[in-house]
């Protein structure tokens, strides 16, 4: 199955992925101590005979009743192959089966969520902040 939860020989390499992306400003980086903390958030996407980690995305809970969508990358190479949706998709249902319903994304790229249904609220000096009520 090319999308499974994180484990520990993991970390490393969504370091790598989400640092080649915060480098160009494209998101915010994530420290190896951060990663291991959250862990239990991240999904991964991997394919059979590759080695390494195509894309990344996690689901972090805020409150009894929010959790944040973070953390999507994929590689560079890989993108637009619908990897980032499943990526995604698995995050909202997991969300969804813990009882969360108001879910919500810092992003640079709203055009990529409004494809799963988000509501944008925009603040120019900040990335735009996506939500979604499920």
């Amino acid at each position: 199955m090319p999308i499974r939860k994180a484990r520990i020989d993991d970390v490393r390499d969504i370091q790598k992925l989400i640092e080649r992306s915060s480098k160009k400003g494209e998101m915010l980086p994530r420290s190896l101590s951060e990663l291991y903390d959250n862990l239990r958030d991240y999904y991964v996407y991997v394919e059979d005979g590759r080695e390494g980690i195509i894309g990344t995305c996690a689901m972090h809970i805020c409150w009894a009743d929010l959790a944040e969508i973070r953390s999507l990358v994929v590689q560079e190479e890989d993108q637009r192959k619908g990897i980032g949706s499943k990526l995604i998709e698995a995050c909202l249902s997991e969300a969804i089966s813990l009882g969360l319903y108001r879910i919500f994304a810092l992003t640079y790229r709203p055009g990529f969520f409004q494809k799963h249904g988000s509501k944008w609220l925009t603040n120019p000096s900040s990335p735009t902040r996506s939500g979604r009520t499920a």
